[in-house]
């Protein structure tokens, strides 16, 4: 669901007037062949009889409507379709519509001189090579300026673009200081010289290339869902052949592993060697360097980089055309969708090439973005949040890296943060903020465009000052509703700021890192997320200032600390040092380590989640030592537990070892449990009961569970894994072999014994749990072919129509493995936290 969006007002693309045909240059470029005169938009008025005749009462559609019609078809329905009538035939013959066809398969690709051949043969629809010799049918009468426009887009020149100072400024031999204190974070520049020592510089041309990697497979950049490949010579042939509206892309960003030497050709520039992701190894990091090669007409659409990282980009031959946008600025023609179920960012535009055609004309003097022309050898610098937009003048290679260094720093950890309005305000400005109307927009005027200009910019740079922050259509019901400490009520006389303390005030406070969905669109998980904090905290000393404010935004670290401090207090526990102020590990819930001790918040899932979780860990520990079994030499002693509570901005801590019902959690939860009076009541029992109800829970109640134990000696396993002998592991094995052995001769709950083999049946003196097992079951049973139908391609068909098969028609006859279940699931509840194995295998936290 994107059920939130703010756009820059409607794309011109759509409009039926001629005078759309805009070129981005005073120099006309020239199509590349003769205009057919057949389907210029002059002959509109010459009339259009065989449409109509030909498409019957489909005529009532637009041609743009026909043809996304076509396209929901499959290769051989168009086939059959294009016999239905001459103009049929002509849009079934369209090679965008090819095109389409072929990238929704994807796979290696061997371009055969035009797409509906190479569709054809990929898909081994051709019987020989007659077939695809045929020469096209012509027919007159027919007109359409739909069509008319997208064939001059595959065919225009850009050429004629000759080179301008363009609004960005031009620098040669820039000092880091004057980086950092006139670009860094303030406004892109043109950088020369960085690149004249490289190898690149002579050895990256197509030709060279080609010789030296053309049988090396590279990743194509191109909107399909499908990934496609293409080796370098094929690639290579492809542009020189093709007349594609947008031509693919070479945007790898594995060239690094599948042709190493390339990395021996150039060097990350003095003034971008910061790279704070760079602390993770090279499996955890995020994408950050591609190589970028593409034909005349290619390039990359508006778009802000991934996660509000920076950006550098260094052509080594060919030009690219830039345009730029300050952040918070939609360009024109582009829509931002932000989810509000998980932040997902996704940015619907227009090709590059078709901006600069389509709306680029029709935008007013100060609404033109930043514009300049990147010459080789030249470095482009992108700041944070910047919007941007290039299309290749010619064929390009190119080579980009995106970075994090202490001036993005904390948009970098903002943008992690849970929720979605802080996202949309970051990309959309103050449009994404509900009950702020396009009106309301514009009557501010935009004072903070100052702070993306430099001092001495030049009166077309000042010209977007006045230009406002983001104008566009979008009524208040369309915003989900936020909670945001009332900032929106404070926002009336104030305008869009990249501020880091104005954003921040955006920050949805009933969402938390740890019970909040990730968005898809992070550049990093949410795990790694902790991990790259917590490395920096340890290898950055120096930067500890930055890096916990950046914590604090995105995995709200001051409000876990606070709790740390309470439960260190109340148990008497050393306080933290400076070193342990950050969780560690790559569980669910924030995990501290202080001194010998580990201090655990449950925060996963909700209250009523996390509280059945300590529950049945400490009812666990209660088992162990009531039967004397010896995996109690295996697990973290437990030194204290209880419940942290947030009251009248002060928390205090409530003990609590698993045994009665605390008044603390009545008050904010109060559970109606079949075993409230038993010893455990938020036990094992308690907590399957738990996972059965289907109904949902708030997840912000100023309420969690938490649990002291001593901390365990060795490494996490994950890190020590590799470095095991094949010795090791099988001792390893051994040793977990023999405790599972004494898992399973653990009792069930309240010492209930296991089922006897013939015991198959649900008996009345059974727990009312059994049965309401079995009814789940059964229910289960009954959708069983829609469920499996729901996890889409994943299950073949055959087999879903096949499950009932393998299901007994009572599923009471299963009650002796599902007893069976409840000993594993007591494995897997009370084992959750990894305590068995990680106690065995040296695991600290």
């Amino acid at each position: 669901l994107r059920p939130t969006a703010w756009s820059r007002g409607p794309c011109p693309s759509r409009l039926n007037s001629p005078t759309r045909y805009f070129l981005p240059s005073p120099h006309a470029p020239k199509p590349s062949k003769p205009t057919d005169p057949a389907r210029s938009p002059a002959m509109e008025s010459a009339g259009n009889d065989r449409r109509d005749a030909a498409l019957g009462s489909l005529a009532v559609l637009p041609d743009e409507l026909l043809c996304a019609i076509v396209d929901l078809l499959q290769p051989t329905d168009i086939g059959r379709l294009a016999c239905v009538s001459s103009v049929m035939y002509i849009l079934c013959n369209e090679e965008p519509l090819w095109m389409s066809k072929y990238l929704s398969v994807g796979g290696h690709l061997e371009y055969k001189c035009s797409w509906k051949k190479t569709t054809l043969s990929r898909l081994s629809l051709c019987s020989g090579n007659s077939e695809l010799e045929q020469k096209a049918r012509h027919f007159d009468g027919f007109n359409s300026l739909f069509l008319y426009r997208r064939w001059y887009r595959c065919f225009t020149t850009l050429s004629s673009y000759s080179f301008d100072n363009g609004h960005v400024e031009r620098k040669d031999d820039l000092s880091l200081d004057h980086f950092h204190s006139q670009y860094d974070g303030k406004g892109p520049v043109l950088l020369g010289k960085l690149a004249e020592t490289w190898p690149a510089r002579t050895k990256w041309t197509i030709q060279q290339l080609v010789h030296d990697y053309g049988e090396v497979t590279f990743r194509i950049s191109q909107r399909s869902p499908k990934k496609i490949i293409m080796k370098l010579k094929d690639y290579v042939s492809y542009m020189e052949l093709q007349h594609d509206e947008d031509p693919l892309y070479i945007f790898d960003d594995k060239f690094g592993e599948t042709t190493p030497a390339l990395l021996e050709d150039y060097r990350v520039p003095h003034l971008f060697q910061e790279d704070l992701f760079g602390v993770l190894d090279y499996e955890q990091r995020p994408a950050f360097r591609w190589l970028i090669i593409g034909p005349e007409r290619s390039g990359a659409s508006w778009h802000v980089d991934p996660g509000l990282t920076s950006a550098w980009n260094t052509l080594l031959c060919g030009r690219k055309r830039w345009a730029l946008y300050p952040p918070g600025r939609v360009p024109g023609g582009v829509t931002v969708h932000v989810s509000d179920e998980d932040g997902d960012v996704d940015i619907e535009t227009p090709t590059s090439l078709q901006w600069w055609l389509d709306i680029y004309p029709h935008l007013a003097e100060h609404e033109k973005p930043l514009e300049c022309t990147q010459l080789p050898g030249e470095t482009i610098f992108v700041p944070s949040g910047w919007w941007h937009c290039v299309l290749n003048l010619e064929t390009t290679v190119a080579v980009t890296q995106n970075f994090v260094n202490q001036s993005n720093f904390e948009h970098v950890c903002l943008d992690m943060a849970p929720g979605h309005c802080h996202k949309g305000v970051c990309r959309a400005g103050l449009l994404a903020v509900p009950g702020k109307s396009v009106r309301d927009i514009e009557n501010h005027p935009a004072g903070t465009m100052s702070a993306w200009n430099h001092n001495d910019m030049t009166r077309a740079e000042k010209r977007l000052k006045g230009s406002g922050s983001v104008r566009a259509s979008n009524s208040a019901n369309q915003c989900a509703s936020f909670e945001f400490s009332d900032v929106h009520e404070s926002l009336e006389n104030q305008v869009f700021s990249y501020d880091i303390g104005f954003l921040s005030q955006f920050l949805e406070k009933e969402k938390d890192h740890y019970t909040s969905v990730w968005s898809p669109t992070n550049p990093i998980g949410q795990r790694e997320a902790r991990e790259w904090l917590r490395r920096l905290w340890v290898l950055k000393p120096e930067l500890r200032g930055l890096i916990w404010k950046g914590a604090c935004l995105a995995i709200s670290v001051d409000k876990w600390y606070a709790c740390l401090e309470e439960v260190s207090a109340c148990h008497s526990l050393p306080p933290p040092s400076e070193d342990e102020k950050l969780p560690v590990g790559t569980g669910s819930n924030p995990v501290f380590i202080v001194s010998d001790n580990v201090i655990k918040i449950y925060a996963e899932g909700g209250l009523g989640y996390s509280a059945h979780g300590l529950g049945t860990e400490l009812e666990f520990y209660d088992l162990l030592r009531k039967v004397g079994s010896p995996l109690i030499n295996h697990i973290p002693e437990i030194i204290a537990s209880g419940f942290l509570v947030y009251e009248d901005g002060v928390y205090r801590t409530v003990p609590w070892d698993g045994k009665g019902m605390p008044d603390v959690l009545a008050k904010y939860y109060p559970l109606e449990l079949s075993y409230a009076n038993s010893c455990f009541p938020l036990g094992l029992w308690s907590k399957q009961q738990f996972g059965m109800d289907s109904s949902t829970e708030c997840s912000n109640k100023p309420i969690w569970p938490y649990m002291v134990t001593r901390k365990c000696k060795g490494d996490i396993f994950a890190r020590v894994r590799d470095t095991l002998s094949k010795a090791d592991l099988l001792n390893l094995a051994s040793s977990l072999g023999v405790q599972m052995r004494n898992i399973h001769l653990l009792p069930l709950p309240h010492g209930e014994p296991l089922p006897k083999p013939e015991d198959n049946n649900v008996r009345d003196s059974d727990p009312p749990e059994w049965k309401q097992v079995i009814s789940t079951l059964n229910g289960r049973k009954n959708n069983i072919k829609k469920h499996l139908a729901n996890w889409g391609g994943t299950v073949p068909t055959v087999l879903i129509e096949k499950a009932e098969e393998y299901l007994p028609a009572d599923m009471s006859s299963l009650i002796k493995f599902v007893k069976v279940l409840f000993q594993f699931r007591l494995l897997h509840m009370h084992l959750g936290s990894n305590f068995v194995f990680n106690s065995m295998i040296g695991q600290s936290g």
